[in-house]
């Protein structure tokens, strides 16, 4: 069964492999509206061709549990960097650079405490499909291990996944689907298959001013905890300018595998 498995694993390695590299090849289709940040759910639309957009945002998240009477608390603040190209009308390539600064604490005594680069994800977004204001894509991507996995940045190997994507705009509002699967290759004892699936809606308040929700499941890289993390989170983001769109959110756990809270800004450039 385990060799059934390892065989499998490898052809499904080399698929995700064929499919980074093959949107190159196909036909350009229109455009489809953005959920945008903050969402975490993506959306089927691409910048378009030749067209670069770079969003930065920070999170500042906190996590609280209680193990045999102590209370462990873990606070982290990523700052990320995420570029998209526009290679085709409907094809992006999209580089994710995050920074992150972690903390945690034993009954208020500072334990442990680090910041670095973690890994570095590369991306593609293939929208294969767009027919009135309903579009589908696909995203596959790896993560190249650029953090130190010893102290809990990154996961030490090259990570795949894929994510397939569906978009639905009824003016003034857009619904979004994610389901996604991630060979999470690794040297910190995780889990190696992990699934996710989340869905958003958005609608539009005023010209520019938008109010989102997002809600999302991932299987728990911890292969001891069956419970899968689940999140919600709402926010807004407002296009100040045609070219600049400001946003903010708060992230909240539906269940104790995820964090307690987060909240989330950003900016995005579109040029």
């Amino acid at each position: 069964m385990n060799i059934r498995w390892n065989r499998i694993h490898k052809q499904l390695k080399m698929w995700l492999g064929v499919i980074f590299v093959l949107p190159a090849a196909m036909l350009i289709a229109p455009e489809v509206s953005f959920a945008a940040r903050p969402l975490v759910t993506d959306d089927s639309g691409t910048v378009g061709k030749g067209s670069i957009q770079a969003e930065f945002g920070i999170e500042m998240s906190s996590k609280k549990d209680a193990e045999e009477d102590m209370t462990i608390k873990e606070t982290e603040t990523e700052a990320s960097a995420v570029v998209t190209y526009g290679i085709l009308g409907n094809i992006d390539i999209v580089a994710g650079f995050p920074y992150v600064w972690a903390k945690t604490k034993e009954d208020g005594e500072t334990v442990f405490k680090a910041n670095r680069f973690s890994d570095i994800s590369l991306e593609a977004k293939w929208r294969f499909l767009e027919k009135d204001g309903f579009g589908l894509a696909l995203k596959p991507g790896i993560t190249l291990p650029t953090g130190d996995y010893k102290k809990g940045f990154g996961a030490g190997r090259v990570t795949y996944g894929l994510t397939f994507i569906a978009s639905k705009e009824i003016k003034p509002f857009g619904f979004h689907f994610n389901a996604g699967y991630k060979s999470n290759e690794n040297r910190v004892e995780e889990q190696k298959d992990l699934w996710s699936a989340s869905l958003a809606a958005t609608y539009e308040v005023l010209k520019g001013l938008n109010v989102v929700g997002n809600v999302g499941i991932e299987r728990n890289a911890d292969p001891e905890i069956k419970t899968v993390p689940a999140f919600g989170l709402v926010g807004v983001n407002y296009s100040a300018y045609d070219h600049i769109t400001f946003d903010a959110g708060l992230k909240f756990g539906l269940n104790r595998q995820e964090v307690d809270h987060a909240i989330v800004a950003g900016v995005t450039f579109n040029f």
